[in-house]
């Protein structure tokens, strides 16, 4: 009821992006927004969306989040018609991004990095916030890191919160995604700049 707080919040904090994810209750066991509420978010918002399509068939949604305003669309390699919506994403000239399931290896990932913009790692099991971080995704994300190089964007999204950013940061993780730390802190603007100091912290460190 108060996305428009929210997002300034965030904004004050100095996020550079927000996520938004999208559920259809059969690839993920939740539903949440359409193309009408992020329509809406895109109005408040004055930083990018970042639209995550947790979806079975996301080559037919793609288009509606796109008009909506999605600057960036990320989908799950795990379904049949990823190829199709990164084809079309880029088509359409906006950034797109490859989605891995914890137990999707990092191989499956070879077929279509060649449409990708970015990774993102899910250290959770998407379809709910405020789960535990799995830190068996860890070897993961620096196995990415390896494929993809220095310059591609690396998202990891799932559990992060001050003790999980440093260790998805030192294996490589360039963009973290973060909500119950952010949302549920009394002060959301205070949460992001505390991630983001403790992440350089551990990048710099090595």
């Amino acid at each position: 009821m108060n996305l428009r707080a929210g997002i300034a919040l965030a904004e004050a904090g100095g996020a550079e992006l927000l996520h938004v994810d999208i559920m259809d209750g059969h690839f993920v066991p939740n539903l949440t927004w359409g193309p009408d509420t992020v329509c809406a978010v895109k109005k408040a918002a004055k930083i990018p969306l970042d639209v995550h399509l947790m979806l079975d068939q996301p080559e037919k949604f793609v288009g509606p989040f796109m008009d909506a305003g999605a600057d960036r669309i990320s989908v799950h390699v795990e379904v049949q018609g990823a190829r199709q919506a990164c084809e079309f994403v880029r088509a359409r000239k906006r950034l797109c991004g490859i989605v891995l399931n914890p137990p999707t290896p990092a191989s499956a990932l070879k077929t279509l990095l060649p449409l990708a913009d970015f990774v993102l790692v899910m250290t959770v099991n998407p379809g709910f916030g405020g789960q535990s971080f799995i830190r068996e995704c860890l070897p993961k994300i620096r196995e990415i890191r390896s494929m993809i190089g220095p310059s591609m964007d690396l998202l990891v999204d799932g559990g992060i919160g001050l003790d999980t950013a440093p260790l998805a940061a030192r294996e490589g993780a360039n963009v973290l995604i973060a909500g119950a730390a952010v949302f549920k802190s009394p002060d959301p603007a205070a949460a992001i700049r505390a991630l983001r100091a403790a992440a350089e912290a551990a990048r710099s460190s090595g």
